[in-house]
């Protein structure tokens, strides 16, 4: 399963036309320690690079793009609980959201893997 980035550092990974979306380890680190997760809310329709959920820390809060539009299938609950999960494993545990994608074609606008560490090896 293929991983694909945004400049905001939102990863998505797509299964059979569902993505699941997160923010990156870099971010998760840039942030430092998550203290809240807003997640959206299910049915929500989404577009590419508009606001999807947001997330606070002991540093900032900040906005998550959506990677993909599409329609909010599922949210992680476990974020409500524990959103400490997204310093701990960003790009797994710490999904927050699955999007049933209306548009495949939208990945070519993300960066893969190697594209999106070079973007962050020239953030300095």
């Amino acid at each position: 399963m293929e991983t694909y980035f945004t400049k905001e550092h939102e990863w998505v990974k797509v299964k059979e036309g569902v993505a699941s979306v997160g923010i990156t380890e870099y971010a998760a680190h840039q942030l430092g320690d998550v203290t809240f997760v807003e997640l959206p809310k299910v049915g929500k329709t989404v577009k590419q690079f508009e606001v999807l959920a947001a997330i606070e820390s002991v540093k900032a809060a900040s906005d998550i793009y959506a990677p993909v539009s599409g329609k909010v299938t599922q949210v992680n609950e476990a974020l409500d609980e524990r959103p400490e999960i997204v310093n701990e494993a960003a790009e797994d545990a710490g999904w927050m959201a699955l999007i049933e994608m209306a548009d495949p074609a939208e990945l070519q606008k993300l960066m893969t893997r190697d594209q999106y560490d070079e973007y962050v090896r020239s953030l300095g």
